[in-house]
């Protein structure tokens, strides 16, 4: 029998197959009853489970990042696809296949990283150029960079997402900029570079998704900062000149303050051309990852809207097309 992935999951679906497991949590309900909820993820996406009458030999008998041998039934609540588990348990390594729980092939990996460094020592700056070779050469760095995930529930979270989402972004500045002759475009790539590069500490990805002590108490944007501080450092050293003040005080500032409103963890609003630039891009690029995500992943297939979400407080219209059979027959009223 064929691999069903998370995002082809149905309503009232059997479910018999191993997943990844993450984000595990031994839970009280109403009456006081044990219960443990558990992230399930492939390279459809994610989906929570529970198990009832749960205990803590239960809640034991794996960790975070193992694989487990998921039985129950899946079910529609309150728009999102869950899992109401039956059995679950642990298995060796050695008998899954790492593809199916890796969104982005190695290929694809490696061609964005070979086009992240196009992209970089395609600058013109000669301080930036200087300033990115220290970060290209840096293997661990990198390394990590091709691993991670841009979140643990929203947007490209999966392996190897942050490179995703990086040089996605970077593509855009390279289009948008030449609109807008006030752009520093250089600047703007380097910033679109380095705005999440905190997320390679931020978050634990070797195996499932989820926070670092140091994301914990320090998060990405504080992280990148110091990255940065470092990197600054090596860039002196390579080319005997010290970068900058003023450019070193612009990438600070796009890092940040992209995120773009004090509600949203910012410690500054943007207050550069490139600032403001960097934060509205972020966001389309985040934003058209997660609705396409959801789309592709809606359990409602037989209707042209999905499901309601609940963090985006709306439905997504996926169109005629995006229905089962692509007929308005299939359209419901």
């Amino acid at each position: 029998m064929s691999r069903r992935y998370v995002n082809q999951i149905n309503h009232q679906e059997s479910i018999d197959q191993v997943f990844l497991a993450g984000e595990k949590q031994l839970r009280t309900n109403r009456n006081g009853n044990l219960y443990l909820q558990v992230e399930l993820s492939d390279r459809g996406g994610s989906i929570t489970a529970r198990l009832w009458n749960a205990n803590e030999d239960v809640y034991r008998s794996f960790d975070n990042g193992d694989y487990i041998h998921v039985k129950g039934t899946a079910q529609l609540f309150q728009g999102a696809m869950q899992v109401i588990a039956t059995n679950l348990h642990k298995i060796d390594p050695a008998e899954v296949d790492p593809a199916e729980f890796a969104p982005l092939a190695a290929v694809a990996v490696d061609r964005l990283a070979l086009r992240l460094g196009e992209i970089l020592r395609g600058m013109d700056d000669p301080a930036l150029k200087t300033l990115a070779e220290c970060f290209l050469i840096d293997e661990a760095l990198m390394a990590k960079l091709a691993l991670a995930p841009a979140g643990t529930k929203n947007h490209h979270a999966y392996h190897g997402g942050l490179l995703e989402h990086v040089v996605n972004l970077m593509e855009v500045v390279l289009r948008v900029a030449p609109c807008y002759p006030q752009i520093d475009r250089d600047l703007l790539l380097f910033g679109a570079f380095l705005h999440d590069l905190g997320k390679t500490d931020e978050l634990s990805y070797r195996h499932g998704l989820g926070y670092t002590d140091e994301g914990q108490l320090i998060g990405h944007l504080v992280i990148a900062v110091e990255l940065l501080d470092a990197k600054l450092i090596e860039a002196e050293k390579l080319s005997g000149e010290p970068i900058p003040l003023e450019t070193a005080l612009r990438l600070k500032h796009m890092i940040l303050s992209h995120h773009n409103e004090y509600a949203f963890g910012s410690p500054k609003l943007p207050m550069t051309i490139e600032a403001v630039a960097l934060a509205h891009l972020d966001n389309l690029d985040a934003k058209i990852n997660t609705f396409a995500r959801l789309m592709e992943g809606d359990p409602n297939v037989d209707s042209p809207w999905t499901t309601y979400n609940q963090n985006l407080e709306r439905k997504l219209f996926k169109g005629v097309r995006g229905v089962r059979g692509g007929t308005e027959e299939n359209v419901e009223q």
